[in-house]
């Protein structure tokens, strides 16, 4: 399997990496930018969609490019060097993908040109205490009379909630099922908080609030909400892996130029062993990450969903090695909030919990292998002497 770039493909990766590149290349930059709301940059996001990167992933005539998964991984994979803020992943992949994939077109049109075009940053409302990264909803319900729909309760967290010029939410459908609503942020209470690593999220509390629903009214859009998830997690995939790569560039550069009674740390042969380990895991992980992004573009989503399980695993395995093995192979320097180590172990570990950490997908595998029979180790089988 070819996982090399074309030259447009490889012409996408240095146009972004050039520009959020120069935005970020100074780290105190991009702290700043954190530290001030809404944690991230208003005009960067702009120039994501000068470039053409916010529409990336949406049809032409929904006023976006109509560019595949490969090109929304490179976006990814260079936002994750730089730990850009820009709320790319929840925004565009998953709240904007969302609106792709059910909504009608004028709510296509209307929701994705804006989005794509940078006047609107969009927010996904899906998760709810004790749902464990589930596609349903069930803590926030719709009640419908005639043609008008409400929604009641909370969803928390909602990244980038408190900035969001439009909501949208996943809802239990009156007849069962799960639908997804559009929902102006003015008539909700929004509560912003940062999160450890930087970000931003809110809790959002809806009390019979008013709602449109996307696409067809009262339709279950539980098989939908899954498929975009698994979506979600290769593209998080593919930021890991970009972040992944610059922690453990740090930590090589800090090896060969940091003395230690009189000589380099790389001389030392065991640290040289950590650092060879942490390869090997970031080598696992992208290769089942750009395997996993190439099976989303045959679009057969059964696949993509064995595919998002299997990478999503092999990154937070990887993830938390590499994030922790940075800080340890630093020594205490890392643990400082001057230095950028950190900052990226915890963005890795805020990656890994958004939409399901290892043991939830490990979950997930295990459940694909009910089906085989038990091995006996013991039993005879054909041809045996």
């Amino acid at each position: 399997m070819d996982f090399t770039y074309d030259d447009e493909q490889d012409a996408l990766r240095d146009a972004v990496r050039g520009l959020v590149g120069k935005a970020y290349a100074d780290f105190e930059q991009r702290r700043r930018t954190a530290a001030e709301e809404p944690g991230f940059s208003e005009k960067m996001w702009t120039q994501l969609a000068e470039m053409g990167l916010l529409g990336l992933p949406f049809a032409e005539e929904d006023g976006g490019v109509g560019a595949g998964p490969v090109e929304i991984g490179i976006v990814a994979r260079e936002l994750g060097r730089v730990l850009a803020p820009e709320p790319y992943l929840t925004s565009v992949v998953l709240a904007g993908g969302l609106v792709s994939a059910a909504g009608t077109r004028g709510q296509r049109a209307e929701v994705l040109g804006a989005l794509s075009a940078g006047e609107s940053v969009l927010a996904f409302a899906h998760d709810e205490e004790g749902s464990r990264w589930a596609p349903s909803a069930s803590a926030v319900r719709a009640t419908r009379d005639g043609d008008a729909w409400t929604l009641t309760g909370v969803k928390e967290p909602v990244p980038h909630g408190a900035r969001a010029d439009l909501l949208v939410v996943s809802a239990a459908l009156p007849d069962g099922g799960t639908g997804v609503f559009l929902v102006d942020p003015d008539g909700v209470q929004r509560d912003g908080y940062t999160t450890y690593d930087g970000g931003r999220a809110a809790r959002v509390t809806f009390d019979g609030t008013a709602a449109t629903p996307l696409g067809t009214p009262g339709q279950d859009l539980e098989p939908t909400i899954a498929t975009i998830l698994d979506i979600g997690r290769i593209m998080a995939g593919q930021e890991a892996l970009g972040a992944m790569e610059v922690a453990l560039a740090a930590t090589t550069s800090y090896l060969t130029s940091r003395k230690q009674f009189g000589v380099t740390l790389n001389t030392f042969q065991a640290l040289n062993f950590r650092a060879a380990d942490m390869y090997v895991s970031l080598e696992l992980a992208s290769s089942l990450v750009q395997w996993a992004t190439m099976v989303l573009a045959t679009g057969d989503a059964t696949r993509a969903a064995d595919a998002a399980a299997r990478a999503a695993y092999q990154v937070s395995r990887a993830s938390r090695h590499v994030g922790q093995e940075a800080i340890q192979l630093h020594g205490g320097i890392a643990m400082t909030a001057e230095y950028s180590v950190g900052m990226y172990a915890a963005r890795l570990s805020a990656l890994d919990h958004l939409l399901g950490d290892g043991q939830h997908h490990l979950a997930r595998l295990a459940a694909g292998i009910e089906g085989y029979g038990a091995i006996d180790p013991l039993a005879p089988t054909a041809g045996r002497g």
